[in-house]
């Protein structure tokens, strides 16, 4: 966690009651509450970023109150990874991403709890309609963290951006049962910074005063996109933290770097001028399942890629979203990622498409090498009118089409189980018990 920035005071708030605070203030005068959010720049900046903290097993906790102070992770099963962790399983080492025998290790106590996607989807929207309350420039970057623009609302909401966003962040804890942490500045990549501080329940403040100043001692790291193997080619030019970027000339950076270059140079100096974009929502639709035994076997590999495929068709058809970027994700035994792309010459949102695009890049890789994952996804998004032309090279596509449209609608009407294609299960109804996509 890199260190907080410090600023004077002006002013602020009790984060608990509302009331006003004075510079200086170590407690509220209103009920006593040590929480204050005081600072120079309080009531003048717009940019947030809103993080749920510990989404889905702060969700899973709210429902099973006999979870309160327990560890909990919600992951999958002994082979897969860790999906998120409460703080309790925090403390003991427990990470997101974390293989969860590892996790297990850390945390022998902990309680495990298989996710529920379709309830953590339902309480982020429910989350994000709190959002659109207060302003429609909401950009989502996940299901459960969101940008907001609160620009002009003030006249609105009769009150500055912060007070707003802190009456939003107890609205969520009082109406939803979960917290968030918020960070507010000047642009999107201080306030993503900022929401990080203090969780959870956090409320951080970087403002523009101090901006410079403040990414002076942070690593390089900080910065979006700036990875393990971009840390390391920068330690290795002599550069680790973010003020050894202030000091070289962007040019210089250009030259080296390209246009990761110029993008550490500007945000580096706290320059990041991209806006809040409503329409940013998804980025990509995708669909993995980890293995409860390594798979080598193509023809079981291609059968889990259709019914991953057929997942990702539902999502896309759902949100109204054609994409054209297919990538193919496998995790090998030892934990070694392969991810293979595609161009389609058309945007799709048919399983079929997926399926046989996917397909052809899973060929390529089913050379006797055990996988523990496999995953499909869809990206570079068109408007779905322009989806899946008909097809003169391939006249049997039309009719496919046509087919799955109709399983779409028998399903729609009793269920994803209703009707289930030859490749997906090797059963007539389910998966058998401990089959390893089951």
């Amino acid at each position: 966690m890199p260190q907080r920035p410090t600023s004077p005071s002006d002013g602020g708030f009790c984060r608990d009651c509302l009331e006003p605070a004075a510079s200086g203030a170590g407690r509220c005068r209103a009920c006593g509450s040590p929480r204050l959010k005081l600072h120079d720049e309080i009531f003048s900046l717009t940019i947030a970023h809103l993080d749920c903290d510990a989404f889905y097993a702060a969700i899973e906790k709210r429902d099973d109150p006999s979870l309160a102070d327990k560890p909990v992770i919600v992951g999958g099963g002994k082979r897969g990874v860790v999906a998120t962790a409460c703080y309790v399983a925090r403390i003991h080492g427990v990470r997101s991403a974390m293989p969860m025998f590892k996790a297990l290790a850390a945390c022998p106590h902990a309680v495990v709890i298989k996710p529920d996607m379709e309830k953590y989807a339902r309480v982020g929207r429910e989350v994000r309609a709190l959002m659109l309350e207060l302003t429609p420039q909401v950009e989502p970057l996940s299901i459960d963290e969101a940008f907001m623009d609160l620009s002009g609302t003030e006249l609105l909401h009769h009150a500055p951006p912060a007070l707003s966003l802190a009456r939003l962040a107890r609205l969520v804890e009082n109406e939803i049962g979960i917290t968030v942490s918020i960070g507010l500045s000047f642009n999107k990549f201080l306030a993503k910074v900022a929401s990080e501080f203090e969780k959870p329940r956090g409320f951080s403040v970087i403002g523009r005063g101090e901006a410079v100043e403040f990414l002076r001692t942070q690593p390089v790291g900080l910065i979006w996109g700036v990875g393990k193997a971009m840390q390391a080619r920068l330690a290795s030019d002599g550069i680790a933290t973010i003020g050894a970027l202030q000091r070289i000339e962007e040019s210089e950076l250009a030259r080296r770097y390209g246009s990761m270059g110029l993008r550490l140079s500007r945000l580096s100096r706290a320059e990041d001028y991209r806006t809040v974009d409503p329409r940013g929502e998804a980025k990509s639709v995708s669909a993995e399942t980890t293995f409860d035994t390594d798979i080598a076997d193509a023809k079981a590999l291609r059968s889990i890629l259709r019914a991953l495929s057929e997942k990702v068709s539902r999502r896309l058809k759902k949100s109204g979203l054609a994409g054209r970027t297919l990538t193919l994700k496998l995790k090998t035994a030892d934990f070694r990622i392969r991810t293979r792309s595609r161009q389609l010459a058309d945007p799709t949102q048919l399983a079929d498409r997926i399926f046989t695009a996917g397909a052809d890049l899973l060929a390529r890789e089913t050379d006797g090498t055990r996988f523990r994952l496999l995953g499909i996804g869809i990206a570079d998004f068109f408007d779905p009118q322009l989806a899946d032309p008909a097809d003169l090279v391939d006249p049997g596509a039309g009719r496919r089409a046509k087919a799955e449209a109709a399983i779409d609608r028998i399903r729609e009407k009793f269920g994803n189980e209703a009707v289930e294609t030859g490749l997906v299960f090797d059963g007539p109804r389910r998966p058998r018990k401990g089959h390893p996509y089951g």
